[in-house]
């Protein structure tokens, strides 16, 4: 039973709506700003909208690409790849490599960006980024519908196995999120927030 008051449609039939929702409600989520080498040595940078952290011990991080894009040819060829940060201040050079390139073509070059290399992996770092996690490829998984059918979308799924931070972030060996101005994907074609230190509140979890 719908709830009285509320827009209700059924996600396979259309949302009956200008615009799905359904980004906007899963919302805001952080950038997955991912950087690869091909097998043949060819720098890629992707932002990816479909981002987050999924285990502390060993740090394991995702991003999903719908459709099978170079980020995730990259990968599976190498095992690797890197996640920068995205901020407020690389905001339009991120937004520069989401262009449709040929793999032949260098986003970090689009978007005068630095490459610069990993320490432990063959991708390479934004060196302008804030943060980077080196990260080895854990899971490469094609999504399926709850009726076993395939879809066309690939979550990619890695170990943290070196993280870089910029010691300015770091309040008392805490990291400031705020202070490093982060920014995440939110609803429709071009909606994005930016966390601010103003934004920050407090919440323990109960003890029991």
């Amino acid at each position: 039973m719908a709830r009285e008051g509320a827009h209700y449609y059924r996600p396979a039939q259309g949302t009956g709506l200008p615009h799905d929702p359904f980004n906007a409600i899963v919302a805001p989520r952080p950038i997955g700003w991912i950087s690869t080498v091909s097998g043949e040595g060819v720098a890629n940078l992707a932002p990816y909208s479909f981002f987050n952290g999924f285990n502390y011990h060993p740090p394991i991080v995702g991003f999903a690409s719908v459709g099978w894009k170079d980020s995730v040819a990259n990968v599976e060829a190498t095992g690797e790849f890197v996640w920068n940060l995205a901020t407020r201040d690389l905001a339009e050079a991120m937004n520069e490599t989401s262009a449709p390139l040929p793999p032949e073509s260098d986003e970090f070059v689009r978007g005068k960006l630095t490459a610069v290399p990993s320490t432990l992996v063959s991708a390479p770092r934004v060196l302008e980024s804030p943060v980077n996690f080196e990260c080895t490829l854990t899971q490469l998984v094609q999504l399926a519908t709850s009726a076993g059918e395939a879809v066309p979308t690939w979550l990619v799924l890695g170990e943290v196995v070196a993280v870089h931070i910029d010691a300015e972030l770091l309040n008392d060996g805490i990291f400031d999120t705020g202070a490093a101005h982060p920014i995440v994907r939110a609803g429709g074609p071009a909606q994005y927030f930016e966390i601010t230190p103003d934004a920050a509140f407090e919440m323990r979890r109960p003890s029991s």
